[in-house]
């Protein structure tokens, strides 16, 4: 696994930031911005990184809320 922070197009590193109610642990998820997208990335499977639009991520954030993703739901 590579321990090299992730550049944006301008060659700037990227800042990742976590949710306050985090622990210090590597069991959460991360997000940081590019001016056309949101990244999001688990912080124990840094490499996987999924990039979507501010609404995918107000719909994403909307069905979590709303447990639409629970198995069997």
């Amino acid at each position: 696994m590579s321990s090299a922070p992730l550049v944006d197009h301008g060659g700037t590193a990227m800042r990742w930031q976590k949710s306050s109610f985090s622990t210090d642990g590597n069991d959460c998820v991360e997000l940081t911005r590019t001016p056309e997208h949101v990244l999001l990335r688990e912080s124990d499977a840094s490499e996987a990184v999924i990039a979507m639009d501010s609404g995918e991520l107000r719909a994403l954030t909307l069905g979590i809320k709303a447990d639409r993703f629970r198995k069997g739901a």
